[in-house]
């Protein structure tokens, strides 16, 4: 009996000693579990916020707590709709703007920005460079252009922003029926009809990308200059008070073949991507999500698209701020 009391006992011993053992193993497998689901939590909450920017940790969007800024525009539709989409792309990550639209021309708008009127507004490079830098040089293509306004921006407290797929130069058109009638299809054309009549915005007429340039690369000068307000140059051409009327080549009117652009062998309108142009000061106070944030909406801006919104706010008469977020919410900008 007592041998089998002894195996039983030794049988009772060995079973408690794996079963102590097995727990313990269970343990040390579930601290070993614990560690790896902290260490997996870490490393998502790590991702979680620097993989983006749209929330810090604490689910802050990136512009809270930033000073409020004043963005311009220029005076004609395009300046609208570029306004809108920034604005509107930027208060959604919380930054605070205060839009002032139609401000007037490049020269007002470069002594706004410089007296601190405003703090950024959105430019054409070409327009920069001849404008606001003095700088009447023609480059071989838009990233030498951008490069020259840059260092020009730099060393005057602004700072150029990266550039738009989309280009917007100045032109000038004409009625398919005025150019059949006089054989212009280009500018170099205009030689051919003395005495024709040119509406235009105020500063075409002294600026290098204007009558001077027109005058210095094609010889044209027997012409009669009318000023007007951008924006009013297709009445007067379709109600024959003007013959030529300068236009932007992303402007929605343009499209339907109800006017010709001529061509600009020499290129004395330039490239023209727009680059928005902000005080260095304030693109520092408002952090890196600022610039990103613009440039991500600059990024998607190509020439169809600009087209297609100038079109829609002026011939089917919607709203720029309704145009803009239509375009941000369908490109996943809002």
């Amino acid at each position: 009996m007592k041998g089998h009391t002894d195996v039983k006992q030794g049988t009772l011993r060995t079973l408690l000693m794996a079963m102590v053992a097995l727990v313990l193993a269970f343990g040390l497998a579930a601290c070993g579990d614990d560690d790896s689901s902290s260490s997996s939590s870490s490393a998502d909450t790590s991702a979680s916020t620097t993989g983006g920017t749209e929330t810090s940790a604490d689910g802050a969007l990136p512009g809270e707590g930033k000073p409020a800024v004043t963005l311009g525009t220029k005076n004609f539709t395009e300046q609208f709709v570029l306004g809108q989409l920034y604005k509107q792309a930027l208060e959604a990550r919380g930054f605070r703007v205060n839009l002032k639209e139609n401000i007037g021309s490049t020269e007002i708008a470069d002594r706004a920005l410089r007296s601190g009127q405003i703090d950024l507004y959105p430019e054409y490079i070409g327009i920069f460079d001849n404008v606001v830098a003095g700088d009447t040089r023609t480059y071989p293509d838009v990233q030498a252009a951008y490069d020259a306004g840059k260092a020009y921006a730099e060393r005057n407290g602004f700072t150029l922003l990266p550039l738009t797929p989309f280009t917007d130069v100045d032109a000038l058109a004409v009625t398919p029926e005025y150019s059949e009638r006089n054989g212009v299809r280009s500018v170099a054309d205009l030689t051919k009809v003395p005495g024709f009549r040119l509406g235009a915005a105020p500063e075409f007429r002294r600026r290098a990308t204007g009558l001077p340039g027109l005058a210095r690369a094609y010889g044209v000068r027997d012409l009669k200059f009318s000023p007007l307000t951008i924006g009013l140059q297709y009445d007067a051409i379709d109600n024959g008070k003007i013959d030529v009327a300068q236009v932007f080549t992303t402007d929605g009117k343009l499209e339907g073949g109800r006017y010709v652009v001529l061509t600009d062998p020499k290129n004395i309108f330039g490239f023209q991507n727009v680059t928005p142009v902000v005080s260095s000061r304030v693109l520092e106070a408002e952090g890196p999500a600022f610039a990103e944030t613009i440039d991500a909406v600059s990024q998607k801006l190509t020439t169809e698209a600009m087209q297609r919104m100038n079109g829609a706010v002026d011939l089917d008469k919607q709203s720029p701020a309704e145009v803009a977020k239509t375009y941000l919410e369908a490109n996943g900008l809002l």
